[in-house]
């Protein structure tokens, strides 16, 4: 499958049947759609280099065939194999890799190791974007995960955004995605407070078989969610519990995930408020409420007061530290 030319070595496509099969392409109608000008040491316009040599003061090692380094396509074969084996589940990437560089792994994959199947099931995924325009770096609009979770975002946050879009979309983070993602969060979580997780529902995991369809997940979940919230005399034990598993299934509401403290006491502080709001009923004075509550949205504690009482709870950016001192 392989032959040496000049230093390089190269792999010939047209030694696999199976080559543009990932991409739905022929070899006689790649070749004919070429336009890049062909190296000359190659047999066929479409052999991808294997092996190619190290120019002066480039990264390189000693081989058969001179001083040289791995093509591109092979570090990615290489580096599954030693870890994954002949043969695995998935493999993922943007859609803009399926060919050549996908196409080309299976391609010198397959014919190492005879009898294997490489990669299962292919996960090509769409671009992303800010704010509806493509992520770039000359635009000015480029930033990371981590970017993101050392701004504050907790990850679960970051999860939310992206599985509200199925992956074959094109997926837009934008500050209300952000900011929705964040009180729906905290909606569930103050919902399912008492809960403990059962069985995921049917309809959350019918829709991640078809074709990991998570965004119809979600939208399940909102549903779940509705529907318990509709029945605030009934406990909803069992239907709290579907709903907890089938949300921890997709790597929500669990503690691992969260990046925000909602495990904070702050029971002393509720009580505190409400015995400032019942005296300012009498003094007419609010300084006071009005400051305590404040400082507690400034620590990144949602304050919620009605007749019935006093609700504070930890969100996003929740910073215990800032409540020092109160």
């Amino acid at each position: 499958h392989a032959y040496a030319a000049e230093g390089h070595v190269l792999f010939a496509v047209e030694s696999y049947e199976g080559y543009g099969a990932l991409s739905g392409r022929s070899v006689d109608d790649m070749i004919a759609g070429a336009r890049v000008e062909v190296a000359p040491y190659k047999r066929n316009p479409m052999d991808f280099v294997l092996w190619k040599p190290a120019g002066d003061g480039e990264p390189g090692w000693d081989s058969p065939w001179g001083r040289g380094r791995p093509g591109w396509h092979i570090e990615c074969s290489a580096m599954s194999y030693e870890i994954l084996g002949d043969t695995f589940d998935i493999h993922g990437g943007g859609n803009d890799l399926t060919f050549p560089h996908h196409e080309n792994e299976i391609a010198q994959s397959v014919c190492a190791h005879p009898g294997s199947g490489f990669a299962r099931y292919w996960l090509h995924n769409e671009m992303l974007q800010v704010e509806g325009r493509k992520m770039s770096k000359s635009l000015g609009n480029f930033f990371t995960v981590r970017d993101l979770l050392e701004q504050g975002v907790p990850g679960e946050v970051i999860r939310f955004v992206f599985m509200g879009t199925h992956y074959r979309k094109p997926m837009d983070w934008t500050e209300k995605k952000r900011e929705e993602a964040e009180a729906t969060l905290r909606g569930w979580r103050r919902l399912l407070a008492e809960a403990e997780p059962t069985g995921p529902d049917e309809e959350v995991v019918a829709a991640l078989a078809d074709d990991l369809n998570t965004a119809g997940a979600v939208a399940r979940l909102h549903a779940l969610a509705k529907a318990i919230a509709a029945n605030p005399q009934k406990d909803c034990f069992y239907e709290k519990g579907v709903m907890l598993a089938s949300a921890q299934l997709l790597g929500f509401l669990t503690p691992e995930l969260g990046g925000w403290d909602t495990a904070a006491d702050l029971s002393a502080y509720s009580t505190r408020l409400l015995a400032l709001r019942d005296k300012a009923m009498t003094t007419k004075d609010f300084t006071a409420v009005d400051a305590l509550k404040t400082a507690l949205v400034e620590a990144g504690v949602e304050v919620r007061m009605s007749k019935a009482g006093v609700e504070l709870v930890p969100g996003p950016g929740f910073d215990a530290a800032k409540l020092e001192g109160l």
